[in-house]
């Protein structure tokens, strides 16, 4: 089987010249596209002189992740395709062994390898790690990271299992699945879209998983940097989206409402803290939300009407309890 290979891009040669040479090198019974999102810099006359074989297409605009790998997969062909980002490195056989996964499980709708550091490769990295959940409010976190705590590779996490949401830095997709699920959000712009995407087809009856034998590299943080304020905007806001699309318990207003007092309660400690523009992005981020609540609420019916089993149930813990009042800071302390 061979798999669509679709690397996002938006000025980013530098980070080609870097990454792109071991997908080449290490995915050569695949196919692999360049979607460049609108670039000004040499990402595509570079490829296109260095990789012929790197097929591109190109974008008239910036449409950020959901609407950037939207449009290009339009021009996929391959049943099963890898959303990946321009700032990872690959292996040996790691294509291979998800596309056999995708083979032999029909109902596998998206899957993610390992994710390891490229800059400290023998810790997990942040956006992924081993594999994605989510808590009853929502939050993300992940088996080898939880919030800010990044664990260490010791094969702690070498079994294939089932996930509330796999990497959107490497995110290995059924593509008649996430055509059935209507694709990524583009009202995200970035973040979180890919456990949106996720958690749509949990409820359409899918399964989300982690291969372990496969392995990659990921700088991380190569579009917007971690302490940026409009990655916190994207986060905040995109998280309340999650929930009120996604989230199908009898008491979900409640859900949303404790999510939004825990929002608050980071605002204020960004407000005594000093960072200003933090601040200002979580009020930024709930505003956005409240002025998106009538496109919402239609989104929420079309999701209900995807809903055919239970399997999108998240799990019931706090991780903010677990994390910060009983201080357990890794996944396999109770967070299973």
């Amino acid at each position: 089987m061979k798999i669509g290979i679709v690397i996002l891009n938006w000025n980013g040669v530098d980070l080609l010249k870097t990454y792109l040479p071991s997908v080449v090198e290490h995915s050569k019974d695949h196919v692999i596209y360049l979607a460049d999102n609108a670039s000004i810099d040499a990402s595509i006359k570079w490829t296109q002189s260095t990789y012929p074989e790197v097929k591109i297409i190109a974008m008239d605009e910036n449409r950020g992740y959901a609407g950037g790998y939207n449009v290009a997969l339009k021009s996929v062909k391959e049943e099963v395709v890898c959303l990946l980002n321009s700032d990872v490195a690959v292996t040996a056989g790691w294509c291979d062994v998800i596309a056999n996964r995708f083979h032999t499980d029909s109902s596998l709708a998206a899957c993610q390898p390992k994710i390891l550091d490229h800059k400290r490769k023998d810790y997990f990295e942040y956006a992924g790690a081993a594999g994605g959940f989510l808590d009853r409010y929502a939050y993300p976190y992940c088996r080898g990271r939880v919030f800010d705590t990044v664990e260490k590779d010791l094969g702690q996490y070498n079994d294939s299992i089932n996930l509330h949401w796999a990497s959107g830095a490497c995110l290995f997709l059924r593509l008649s699945s996430y055509k059935e699920v209507d694709g990524l959000d583009e009202d995200y712009f970035a973040h979180q879209e890919e456990i949106d995407l996720c958690w749509r087809l949990r409820h359409a009856g899918y399964t989300v998983s982690y291969e372990p034998e496969s392995v990659v590299y990921h700088l991380g943080g190569g579009t917007l940097a971690t302490l940026n304020p409009r990655k916190t905007f994207y986060n905040f806001r995109n998280s309340l989206y999650n929930i009120f699309k996604n989230e199908r318990s009898s008491f979900w207003v409640w859900i949303l409402i404790v999510r939004m007092v825990l929002d608050g309660v980071t605002a204020f400690k960004f407000l005594i803290e000093f960072k200003l523009a933090h601040f200002m992005a979580v009020l930024k981020a709930h505003f956005h939300f409240y002025l998106m609540l009538r496109s919402l609420f239609k989104k929420r019916k079309t999701v209900g009407q995807m809903v055919n089993n239970n399997n999108a149930q998240n799990s019931q813990l706090s991780v903010v309890y677990q994390y910060f009042i009983k201080g357990d800071k890794q996944y396999s302390n109770n967070f299973k």
